[in-house]
């Protein structure tokens, strides 16, 4: 029996549709971008390299043949310049709405551009497909585990929410409050998908926002101090880019009682930090490298929860979300990406 991933897949395949991804050069943006090119799908990508890269638009191209790259439309633009979003929302199908400044801790030191790139940007996107003529099929855009804050109970469900910790909770949930106002006010149906710790090729390992994982991966193979805030029980559910790439989609094509909704997309598991620095040593030494140092422990990090767990039960029913990798299988099809592009 096919599953519903492959049943749209398989639907793409035999009736391309355009798309626009937004933060297309960033990490989840250029997965997104690759693997709709794969299946001969027109997209439209903008970013304005804040956080993006041209290197990750290189290697889509090296990835991808030279009929799927023709397909491909970039424009160079910030979504806080409401004419942008507007001229990039003509004529596509589909919204994969990624481009975002991420970090708790780069809110907590600028809380002022999160905002404006977070929420104002994230509103400018709203009524661009909201003006648009069509308007498109879908929206999709990317929210946050941040926003179930210190709410504590185990899993987290979606409907459960605490307050938040950060700047970028805050953002993150004003995006879900304005999707559901447009949704009433405006009939533009959108989903919205609370990502948790995703890791996998293309994640920047380089600067004082790193996650954790690619900054250990690089730590690991120039053979530095991995550090760990916190005593090492802090825990995470990671969730490997495979995986939310075939979520974004599955939002994308969703049926009517799908949509207007929030969802987790993570693996419903808790990876400790002792447990994941252990997960990595082992990966990269099937690759070859030995790291033999102990981690260094340092101070909890302000603004982070302390264990995060995602019940994805929704997102199964009324997406036919299934994830494809759990954690340790994730970081043996990345790590080969990460001990090429890390060293």
């Amino acid at each position: 029996m096919t599953t519903r991933y492959q049943d749209v897949l398989e639907q793409l395949r035999n009736k391309p549709a355009t798309w626009l991804v937004t933060g297309c050069a960033g990490f989840i943006g250029s997965n997104l971008v690759e693997t709709l090119l794969l299946l001969d799908q027109q997209v439209v990508g903008l970013d304005n390299f804040a956080t993006g890269y041209r290197h990750n638009l290189d290697e889509i191209k090296a990835a991808v043949s030279e009929e799927q790259w023709a397909r491909f439309t970039f424009h160079e633009g910030d979504i806080r310049d409401a004419q942008t979003c507007e001229a990039v929302m003509q004529g596509v199908d589909h919204v994969l709405h990624q481009a975002a400044l991420g970090s708790v801790p780069r809110s907590l030191a600028d809380p002022q551009t999160t905002n404006e790139v977070n929420i104002t940007g994230f509103l400018n996107m709203l009524v661009a497909a909201k003006q648009a003529q069509p308007k498109p099929a879908s929206f999709v855009y990317a929210a946050s585990s941040s926003t179930y804050g210190d709410h504590e109970a185990l899993p987290k469900v979606e409907d459960q929410i605490g307050r938040p910790l950060s700047p970028y909770a805050v953002t993150k949930y004003v995006n879900e409050l304005y999707a559901d106002v447009f949704a009433r006010s405006y009939d533009l149906g959108s989903v919205g998908l609370r990502y948790f710790n995703v890791f996998g090729k293309r994640q920047d390992p380089e600067g004082a926002y790193a996650a954790v994982i690619p900054k250990w991966i690089a730590a690991m193979i120039r053979n530095e101090p991995v550090i760990i805030n916190g005593d090492g029980q802090t825990s995470r559910d990671f969730c490997f880019i495979e995986n939310v790439v075939q979520a974004n989609i599955l939002a994308a094509l969703a049926q009517p009682d799908g949509v207007n909704q929030v969802y987790n997309v993570a693996c419903n598991a808790r990876t400790s930090l002792e447990d994941l620095f252990g997960h990595l040593a082992g990966s990269l030494s099937r690759q070859g490298i030995k790291y033999e140092q102990a981690p260094t422990y340092a101070d909890f990090r302000p603004g982070d929860v302390r264990h995060s767990q995602a019940d994805i039960g929704k997102a199964q029913e009324l997406l036919g979300y299934e994830p494809l990798h759990d954690i340790v299988e994730g970081l043996e099809v990345a790590m080969p990406w990460y001990t090429q592009f890390l060293r």
